[in-house]
Order: C-alpha cells, then sequence, then structure tokens
C-alpha cells in the first residue's frame, strides 16, 4: 500500500511561525517527516508527497527524508498549487495504480487511526473517511472543520465547510480506491473548482464514500498558531512512537 500526503498549498495561516507549512516543526520535527513516519507505521511501503508552493525546496529535501526514515518517497508536482486540493490528488494519484491512504500534510494523528483506516476498504465503497463524533472537542476548529453527515450506514450523505446539519468531523485521513480521482474529475468536468470534498460528495452521491469512526484517537489540523501551540504540548505524548524512531 503506497500512500499520499498533499504538501502543496500556501500555509498562510502558519506564516508568522514558517514560511513552508510542511517543514514547520513541531516539538522538532516537521510536519511533513511526521506524516511520513506516520504512514510508514501505518504498513505503507511508498509515500508520494504532492508539492506546489515552494515545490523546489521541499523536493530538494525528499532524498534525506526518505533516508532517515527508511520508507521510499515519491515527489508529484501539481501545476498550480493556488487551485483547490482535489487537484493536488489528481497529481499524485497518477502515480499511484492501486488503493492508497491520503493524508494532508498539516494533520497529525496518533497511530490507532491510520493502522485502523488502512483495513476499511471493501467492495462496497471507493474512499472510507475517517472521522471524528465529537464535533465540540476543543481541539477542532469550527471555522476550519470539514463536517459530515452520514446516513443509516455511516456512509456520506454530504460534506462540507458549510453543510447545515452533520454529525461527524472529516478528520484529515482517508483510505481511497482510484475512483476518488475520477470523481474529482468528474467534479472538476461539470464546472466545478476541484476540491477534494466535491469529489467526495460525488462519490457520496453514489453511494460510495463510507466513514469509519477514530473512537476517541486523538488527532489535531495544525493550521495555525493555536493549534501549533497545542501540538508542542501533546504530540509528543500522542505520537511517543514516532518520536521515539525520529530523535533515536
Amino acid at each position: 500500500m503506497d500512500a499520499l500526503i498533499i504538501a502543496a498549498g500556501f500555509g498562510s495561516r502558519l506564516r508568522d511561525l514558517s514560511d513552508s507549512k510542511p517543514m514547520t516543526p513541531v516539538a522538532s520535527i516537521p510536519l511533513l517527516e511526521l506524516g511520513v513516519r506516520q504512514a510508514k507505521a501505518a504498513g505503507a511501503q511508498r509515500v508520494v508527497v504532492v508539492t506546489g508552493h515552494q515545490a523546489d525546496r521541499l523536493e530538494a529535501a525528499l532524498p534525506a527524508l526518505a533516508q532517515r526514515t527508511g520508507i521510499a518517497i515519491a515527489p508529484a508536482r501539481v501545476d498550480d498549487w493556488a487551485k483547490p486540493n482535489g487537484w493536488s490528488v489528481i497529481a499524485g494519484a497518477e502515480q499511484i495504480p492501486g488503493s492508497y491512504l491520503l493524508m494532508m500534510s498539516d494533520h497529525i494523528f496518533s497511530a490507532p487511526i491510520l493502522s485502523g483506516l488502512a483495513h476499511q476498504g471493501g467492495a462496497d465503497r471507493g474512499v472510507t473517511l475517517a472521522v471524528d463524533c465529537r464535533i465540540n472537542d476543543p481541539l477542532i476548529d469550527p471555522d476550519d472543520a470539514t463536517w459530515v453527515q452520514r446516513d443509516e450506514r455511516g456512509f456520506i450523505r454530504a460534506i462540507g465547510k458549510t453543510i447545515p446539519r452533520f454529525d461527524a468531523v472529516d478528520c484529515g485521513a482517508f483510505l481511497c480506491t482510484p475512483e476518488l480521482a475520477e470523481a474529482i474529475r468528474g467534479a472538476i468536468a461539470d464546472g466545478q473548482a476541484g476540491s477534494l470534498s466535491e469529489g467526495m460528495q460525488r462519490l457520496a452521491d453514489a453511494g460510495r464514500a463510507a466513514t469509519w469512526e477514530i473512537g476517541g484517537a486523538w488527532w489535531l489540523d495544525v493550521d495555525d498558531p493555536r493549534a501549533h501551540a497545542l501540538a508542542e504540548q501533546q504530540a509528543p505524548l500522542h505520537l511517543a512512537e514516532v518520536y521515539a524512531a525520529a530523535l533515536s
């Protein structure tokens, strides 16, 4: 199994701390390295990193990161990093023939999330999204969260930042088949902007977007200085094995 990490965006909300969101350190370890190590721990044998903003700098760092983490890393560059994140999914998925874990470079997870999600595939779905039912958790930024409304099967009925009804929040980790990139392409062909959520909604409308509830496990979207401060405090505890491997 491969993993795909989206690391193409500008990261405007972290600019006061770092000029590169993927390279922003959390307790001395860059976010991108945490993601790569988490993917490896979940069973990934290769990581594809989608670059965009400061692509040359990020791609130049990947060989040393691969050597340091002991996993193959391949770059995939999106043509226009200012476009919605679905374009990055398409760019990365072109290098992956089968199913893969999809992660955002600014999301970090305790081990049970990715390792559990990796086993949630099935013929009845084109994608499985890790979700958290703790919609009022103080670690979640309600102004930036992507919300999810599920049906009686636990499949997605609606997904987006502004949907009127929801019962879970998107954790930023997906187990994907090639259907996801095709759904994003279909949304673009229909005149949409090409966001990941648009592709997910297209699969949801076809009954092909499942969810998996994380059951109280820890995760964090490190998207602004407040979240970064929380990550500095909490990540070494919740990602103890990852930090031990990185600092050994």
